[in-house]
C-alpha cells in the first residue's frame, strides 16, 4: 500500500473505515462460541485463522525487518497484548461496555504522542476529546451497560486500550516497519498470548476437534477475508499519522459495535442517549478530520 499518493484526509477516512470492520470482531468470536468453544479459546482459534495466510509468505518477507526487528518484535507484542486483553473483554463482558472502556485509548495516545512524538496538541484535537468523552459518557450513562459493577472482561479492555496506544506510538516512531512481517508477528503473538491465558490463566477447557472443524469456516471468512484488510490498512496508516489523531479516528469501531450489538444482542438495546452519545463520538471523529490537522511524517 502506497501511501505517499494519498492526502492527510483520505488517509483517515482509509483508517476510520477499516476501524469500523473491527467493530464487528465480536460477531465471528460469539458465533465460534456459540458451537461449545469457551469464550477464551474461541480467542485462539480466531486469531490463529490468519497466519494459514500470512506464515507462507513470512520466509520471502522476513529481509524487510533488517535494522528494525527489535521495534517490529516490540510492537507485535505490545499489539498482541492489547488484541488479547481486548477480545477476552469481549467474551467476558458487553460488548458495549467492552468497547467503551477499551476507547479510553485517545486519552493515552494522545499523551503518548505528546511527550514522546512531540505532537502538538491543538485546540481542534482537545475539543474532539472532550466530545468524544462526553459520548462515551451518554453511552453508559443509560441503559444495561450502565447497571453492572465493573468486572473483570472490563478491566481487560481497560488495560487492551492502554497497550493498543504504546503499540500505536511505536509503530509511528518507527515508520518503515514492514506491514506484512509486522502483521504476521502480532497474529503470532496474539494467537501465543491468548493461548496461554486461554490455558493457563482462564484454564477453560480445550475444545474438542469437532468443535473445531464445526467453527472453522466462520473463522476463516471472518479473519482472513473481513477482518485481516481492515487491519493491514490501520496499522500501515498508523505509521504515518499521530497517535492522537490514530485514536480518535478508530473511535469509529465503537460506532459500529454498539449499532451492531444494539440489533443483535437483545440484552445490549441502546437507549436514546445512548444514541446521542454515538453521534458525538462521530461528531469528534469530523472535528478532529477537518480542523485537527497535524503534519505527516512525510510532511515534516
Amino acid at each position: 500500500m502506497n501511501t505517499s499518493r494519498y492526502s492527510e484526509n483520505q488517509l483517515s477516512l482509509a483508517l476510520a473505515l477499516g476501524a469500523a470492520v473491527w467493530g464487528l470482531y465480536w460477531i465471528p468470536l460469539r458465533t465460534i462460541e456459540g458451537v461449545g468453544i469457551s469464550g477464551s479459546w474461541s480467542v485462539v482459534f480466531f486469531n490463529a485463522c490468519p497466519l494459514i495466510v500470512l506464515l507462507p509468505l513470512l520466509p520471502f518477507n522476513f529481509k524487510k525487518v533488517k535494522g528494525v526487528l527489535m521495534p517490529t518484535l516490540l510492537a507485535s507484542c505490545l499489539v498482541g497484548i492489547a488484541f488479547t486483553l481486548y477480545s477476552n473483554g469481549l467474551v467476558e463482558t458487553t460488548v458495549v461496555r467492552a468497547t467503551l472502556l477499551y476507547y479510553l485509548t485517545p486519552v493515552w495516545s494522545t499523551i503518548i504522542g505528546v511527550l514522546w512524538l512531540s505532537e502538538r496538541l491543538t485546540k481542534a484535537r482537545v475539543i474532539a476529546i472532550v466530545v468524544a468523552f462526553i459520548g462515551l459518557y451518554l453511552l453508559l450513562a443509560d441503559g444495561a451497560a450502565s447497571q453492572q459493577p465493573f468486572n473483570r472482561g472490563d478491566l481487560y479492555s481497560l488495560l487492551s486500550g492502554i497497550f493498543w496506544a504504546f503499540g500505536i506510538a511505536v509503530l509511528n516512531r518507527w515508520s518503515n516497519i514492514p506491514i506484512l512481517p509486522l502483521t504476521a508477528f502480532i497474529f503470532l503473538c496474539t494467537t501465543a498470548l491468548s493461548a496461554f491465558f486461554a490455558g493457563v490463566i482462564v484454564a477453560d477447557v480445550q475444545p474438542a476437534f469437532d468443535m473445531l472443524k464445526e467453527a472453522f469456516p466462520t473463522a476463516l471468512i471472518w479473519s482472513v477475508v473481513i477482518i485481516l484488510p481492515g487491519f493491514i490498512v490501520i496499522f500501515k496508516v498508523s505509521q504515518i499519522l499521530f497517535p492522537g489523531r490514530v485514536g480518535i479516528l478508530t473511535m469509529s469501531e465503537v460506532v459500529v459495535a454498539i449499532i451492531s450489538a444494539s440489533l443483535l444482542l437483545p440484552n445490549e438495546k441502546m437507549a436514546l442517549l445512548q444514541w446521542v452519545g454515538a453521534a458525538a463520538i462521530v461528531a469528534a471523529g469530523l472535528v478532529e478530520v477537518l480542523f485537527g490537522f497535524s503534519r505527516s511524517k512525510k510532511e515534516a
